[in-house]
């Protein structure tokens, strides 16, 4: 897999693509997107009944002269949507062939492709016990080769915290859209403990799981000592079959774990191999899930 972010010829695929949310927000901006929020805009949408303090430009009087009935035409607004792109970088995610990383990295290149492409809003935050090296909200397609300077010099980070760094998120980013977790979420205290700052506002959180195939296939034989790569606690272990087995069933629960967790709170979840092509990714199981067209 190249250390390239995005290849010219999937940039080309990627340019027919956009996001879809089920979520309804109030953007900056009135731009491409059609939203289902019903406003003041050019396409008409429906009818509500006339309250007092309305504006009287929007009567049907058509109706009020045939039916006598004070009705509101209202219309279809079209907007923005902000996108926040939230990468793990800490040393955990420096792991794998390509690094999780590096992979998460190309993730947040498509994604924010996509997005500036459409005239979406993106921000980036790179974060591992805090939230810094922020690219800040912007728009437009002058913003795309930015964008990839900005990921391409993001610096690798030390040990995560996502409670510690997602509580500065709603003081950052204080308008609502679609936060993308990028992240193998081998947190202590998980992802439970850090949505609380995401669940009260109107986001929707997609969490995307990046692990190495060294990670859910290990190959390690024989007797080996390992060093946690972010507080470099060091354990002593004899591999064998039944420990493999043992590992493999321990992995599957804290990934179930997860999955569960992000069902039971609205959350998208989606678990991806660093060796996983990122084209299948978004082509395949990205627009599978209905998160982008």
């Amino acid at each position: 897999m190249s250390d390239k972010l995005l290849d010219p010829d999937f940039m080309r695929t990627l340019e027919n693509m956009s996001f879809v949310s089920r979520k309804i927000f109030r953007g900056l901006l009135k731009g491409e997107r059609r939203s289902k929020k019903k406003g003041i805009s050019i396409e008409f949408a429906d009818y509500r009944e006339y309250v007092p303090g309305d504006d009287l430009r929007f009567l049907d009087w058509n109706i009020l002269g045939r039916l006598n009935k004070l009705l509101l035409r209202l219309f279809q607004e079209e907007e923005d949507l902000n996108l926040y792109f939230l990468i793990d970088n800490s040393n955990s995610m420096n792991f794998g062939s390509p690094t999780k990383y590096l992979y998460a990295k190309k993730i947040a290149a498509a994604l924010g492709y996509i997005a500036l492409n459409n005239l979406d809003r993106i921000a980036v935050g790179i974060f591992d016990n805090e939230l810094k090296h922020i690219y800040p909200l912007s728009r437009g397609k002058k913003h795309i080769w930015k964008l990839m300077n900005f990921l391409e010099n993001a610096p690798q980070g030390g040990e995560t915290d996502m409670h510690n760094a997602f509580k500065a998120f709603p003081i950052r980013f204080r308008h609502s859209g679609i936060v993308v977790i990028i992240s193998d979420f081998l947190d202590v205290q998980g992802l439970e403990k850090a949505y609380k700052f995401f669940s009260p506002r109107n986001y929707e959180v997609i969490a995307i799981q990046v692990l190495a195939q060294e990670e859910i296939e290990p190959t390690l034989t024989g007797d080996i000592k390992l060093v946690d790569s972010e507080n470099n606690m060091t354990t002593d272990l004899s591999i064998s079959a039944d420990l493999l087995q043992r590992y493999q069933f321990i992995l599957s629960g804290f990934m179930q774990q997860l999955s569960d967790y992000c069902s039971r709170n609205g959350v998208f979840y989606l678990y991806t191999s660093n060796q996983a092509p990122i084209e299948d990714l978004l082509l395949r199981y990205l627009k599978k899930l209905g998160i982008v067209k």
